[in-house]
């Protein structure tokens, strides 16, 4: 028998995909504010995206242990006190350290609610609607992704400006000459806002299948010694450290190579690499029941890396656009890689699971190297980099061996006859 859908339950974790993208894709359009108004190295600036992505690596695994001790809405009210010190500390007491910190705790909050909210889902949705939800949920993260950026622009230029509105409100409490800082009082009323509504809301309970749960440290370690894990277990990395790669970085190449303004163009390129990310995904969804997604895999990563190229080396107008149309082509990478992974092992998917989120730690180590490299090489030697990380990835189309392959079109019409 189908269980009904709790509609308000589904909304309430849309939004919460929509937040978590809205803190977390932010951070590589603030940048060139980190960099100046801290006076960094880009090694320094590199140790800020690594403060926020290693909270994956620590809490992911045991956030999917914890969450079959306690109920999913003690975790996710847990993850939203815990973002909201991060935000508020960095918003009252602006300093590198604090930044590393506030980072660090908005990361453990953000980790803690992604373990929990795709299971969320699938019950409060109904299982026989999972795919489309899943898809409507990635889709609003991706908006959230294009939208945090051009509310920064919005905020630093009517705080410059001083004009009315909400910036008004915020004007007292930004110090002078560091207009960004009004987004983390706002992501601080964000997270009071989403803790107050999870508090009052009534959770489902969730039953997880038996191969979605996080088993033991022990069946962890197992899963490691087996090569296919270390193997996608990098892909994560991969993929990760090179779509921050990018987008962290973008808006500081431009505005250092090509002195575009990072508060108003710098911006817009970001808010356009995860907006045309959102639509590759739409069109990845189509092609995916056209071919193999190994193919199609190898058919998006190889433009990746052309507009990379383009990026790192063409005019200032090409570059510009040129690092925003890497993300429309980035955009199957990650659901390809992770499906991937999980059709590639026949047990244990929710360790599984498990380990391949931790791969998000590929965020923090890949832009501390860049940051290394930039400081020593230049940060255009640094981002080159990233041909290696998408190289893996290419390479995945290749090696990739699932026990089940994706169905297409012309899988079911062979099927029929």
């Amino acid at each position: 028998m189908k269980s009904k859908p709790n509609y308000y339950i589904v909304v309430l974790i849309l939004l919460t995909f929509f937040v978590i993208s809205f803190l977390t894709n932010v951070i590589g359009p603030l940048s060139p504010a980190f960099i100046k108004d801290f006076k960094l190295s880009d090694f320094l600036a590199g140790a800020l995206p690594f403060a926020f992505f290693i909270a994956y690596g620590i809490m992911s695994i045991p956030t999917s242990m914890l969450v079959q001790k306690y109920n999913e809405k003690r975790i996710m009210v847990a993850a939203f006190v815990v973002a909201f010190a991060g935000s508020l500390l960095l918003a009252a007491e602006p300093n590198y350290l604090t930044a590393i910190l506030s980072l660090f705790l908005i990361g453990c909050g953000m980790a803690m609610l992604q373990v929990v909210i795709n299971p969320l889902l699938r019950v409060a949705g109904g299982a026989e609607n999972y795919a489309f939800t899943s898809v409507l949920a990635q889709l609003i993260f991706g908006g959230a992704s294009f939208v945090s950026p051009l509310v920064y622009s919005y905020m630093v230029l009517h705080l410059q400006q001083k004009s009315g509105g909400i910036t008004s409100i915020l004007q007292p409490l930004v110090p002078a000459g560091m207009p960004w800082i009004s987004l983390y009082w706002l992501f601080t009323v964000i997270s009071l806002a989403m803790f107050v509504i999870i508090l009052l809301s009534k959770f489902p309970k969730v039953e997880l299948q038996s191969d979605e749960k996080a088993g033991p440290w022990k069946t962890h370690v197992d899963l490691f010694k087996k090569p296919v894990v270390i193997a996608y277990f990098i892909a994560l990395f991969c993929y990760v450290g090179t779509e921050q790669g990018v987008s962290y970085w973008m808006s500081e190449f431009l505005h250092r190579y090509h002195q575009f303004d990072p508060q108003t163009k710098g911006a817009d390129a970001v808010a356009y690499f995860w907006g045309l990310m959102m639509v590759g995904g739409i069109l990845g969804l189509l092609l995916l029941k056209l071919m193999d997604s190994r193919k199609l895999l190898i058919l998006f990563t190889i433009p990746a890396m052309i507009c990379l190229s383009l990026g790192l080396f063409g005019s200032a107008q090409v570059s510009l656009y040129a690092f925003s149309i890497t993300g429309f082509f980035m955009s199957v990478m990650y659901p390809i890689i992770f499906s991937l992974a999980l059709s590639s092992v026949s047990e244990d998917h929710g360790s599984f699971a498990g380990i391949l989120v931790t791969g998000i730690i590929g965020g923090a180590v890949v832009q501390i190297i860049i940051g290394l490299l930039g400081d020593v090489i230049g940060l255009r030697g640094g981002m080159m980099l990233l041909y290696v990380t998408f190289g893996y990835m290419l390479s995945i189309g290749f090696w990739a061996k699932p026990l089940i392959k994706n169905q297409t079109i012309f899988d079911k019409k062979e099927a029929a006859v």
